[in-house]
């Protein structure tokens, strides 16, 4: 009995079982229900959340329904949409057992359909995807519940005409990877995606071309390039069906340089990632460790006093969560043996000189006010809300369970500030990397 007692002191005095990140997990699978846009199912558990957004897709005579709002406002923007979707689905597919071992394999894998079944509903044929649901101007002068919005929402169609190469590469991603999330659960469905990915791919690899040239996109999520997407795409269509063709597009589009970072815009981390899990060609290791590397105290990224890996002032909690994602999946494959990613999840968690949480719902002196319309209103649905919610200094009426806050400055200094939408904006790719992480470190530790 000595000896379990000081093993398990031992392990606490190493931080091991700090955090419960099984509940952080499931906290943040519920954020994303709560950016669930469209009638929601009859098993809501966002009590202060309704339908919304039901006639999306009108305007072209479509059903566009569905789908997750990007952050605190209810535009649906289908490129970091789509990456989000895809970080989620691999999350799964390499930590299912820790899913499961946390009770929230049903609502992960359900949670990453909301967003599939939506991308599908976009394929509306083989020559067209669509790629953005509401403006961006109008829906940013808006403060207010999106149940009760009564602004004009237009869809944003690509086509041979208009080609995005860079959301069908990244939407293909999405849909191959949650095939093979939902292999075990739902065969038929992971056929469907499958299916799909395929014909969403072969649309984006014969029509090249940036979306934000036809999507008035670009002030918000602005695109560099698309040979990343769709590198990532046809690695994940490699993985989900072992065709040659895929790969060798994978290879095609592969770019061996160390990334700046993992995000919804650069997604080389991931497809170097992705490569070696694939293949297992020691390259695409040396190509990780490196990206890695660039990320570690004396690398390429500054720290706060604190120890955060701090890339920028927009999300640095988001980015530092991308890589620790990286860092835990190479881990996994025996790429690297150090635990740098728990301690970057953990200052996320409170261990930083705050000694608070930056995740909301959890841990000790959470975010109160993220800059989020519908958490900041009155939990009845049908009661309206306006910019004096977002001017009230009490915090926000609903908590906003599981949401990651941008994060501090680069000297660990952070303001619970509904109006500072630098540091305290929530959003789907803010979590995306943030929730593997805490996967593989329910699966690690």
């Amino acid at each position: 009995m000595l000896c379990v007692l000081t093993i398990l002191a031992t392990c606490a005095a190493l931080g091991w079982a700090q955090y419960d990140y099984a509940d952080v997990l499931g906290k943040s699978i519920w954020f994303f229900e709560a950016q669930r846009s469209g009638s929601l199912p009859g098993n809501n558990r966002v009590p202060w959340r309704g339908d919304s957004a039901t006639d999306d897709g009108n305007d072209n005579g479509l059903d566009l329904t569905g789908g997750w709002y990007d952050a605190g406002d209810h535009v649906k923007f289908n490129f970091p949409m789509a990456s989000s979707a895809t970080l989620l689905a691999f999350s799964v597919v390499e930590f299912k057992e820790a899913y499961q071992s946390a009770g929230e394999y049903e609502n992960a894998i359900e949670g990453i359909r909301w967003a599939t079944d939506y991308f599908m509903k976009c394929h509306s044929s083989g020559q067209e995807l669509y790629g953005q649901v509401a403006d961006g101007y109008a829906d940013h002068a808006y403060w207010g519940r999106p149940e009760l919005m009564d602004m004009f929402r237009p869809s944003f169609k690509l086509d041979p005409s208009a080609p995005g190469s860079d959301v069908a590469g990244e939407t293909a991603a999405a849909l191959a990877a949650a095939a093979m999330a939902w292999r075990d659960s739902d065969a038929a469905y992971a056929d469907r995606l499958l299916e799909s990915a395929k014909s969403v791919y072969d649309f984006g690899y014969n029509n090249r071309g940036l979306y934000t040239d036809h999507i008035p996109a670009s002030d918000f999520y602005g695109s560099t390039g698309d040979a990343d997407e769709l590198a990532l795409g046809a690695a994940w269509l490699y993985r989900a069906t072992g065709e040659q063709q895929y790969l060798d597009k994978a290879r095609e589009f592969y770019n061996s340089g160390t990334p700046w970072a993992l995000s919804w815009d650069d997604k080389n981390a991931a497809v170097q990632m992705t490569m070696y899990i694939a293949t297992s060609d020691e390259s695409y290791a040396n190509d990780v460790r490196n990206f890695l590397t660039s990320w570690a105290p004396g690398g390429a990224v500054q720290y706060t006093p604190g120890g955060l890996a701090w890339r920028d002032q927009w999300g640095p909690n988001r980015y530092s969560a991308n890589t620790a994602f990286i860092s835990i999946l190479a881990r996994k494959y025996g790429l690297i043996s150090d635990d740098w990613a728990k301690g970057q999840i953990d200052y996320m968690l409170g261990s930083n000189p705050r000694d608070s949480s930056y995740v909301c719902g959890f841990g000790n002196n959470p975010p109160q006010r993220p800059h989020h319309r519908a958490a900041s209103c009155s939990p009845n649905i049908s009661e309206d809300c306006s910019w004096d919610d977002y001017n009230r200094d009490a915090p926000n009426p609903n908590v906003l369970s599981g949401a990651l806050v941008g994060g501090p400055d680069i000297n660990d200094n952070y303001d619970d500030d509904r109006g500072d939408y630098i540091a305290n904006e929530v959003a789907c790719d803010y979590n995306a990397g943030f929730q593997g992480a805490l996967a593989g470190l329910v699966d690690q530790y």
